[in-house]
């Protein structure tokens, strides 16, 4: 396991994860990729609401300023 956080979003790459954002917003997909201010790239993406498919939206960039979490 990785020593910091972006550590665990690199260990993360190409596999599922859940993200969320301000608002209460989450959204589940394939994580691409990233940056050193956690803008994060989702592909094969859902939102969800209530961990439910509320819908579906394909490959997203999802800014770092919004995000809380990310559950790998």
């Amino acid at each position: 396991m990785g020593d910091r956080p972006l550590d665990i979003l690199n260990e993360s790459l190409n596999a599922p994860v859940i993200v969320r954002l301000k608002g209460k917003r989450e959204f589940r997909g394939e994580l691409l990729g990233y940056d050193a201010h956690m803008n994060l790239v989702l592909n094969n993406a859902e939102e969800l609401r209530d961990n439910e498919v509320i819908r579906k939206l394909g490959t997203v960039i999802v800014r770092g300023d919004n995000v809380v979490y990310v559950s790998p």
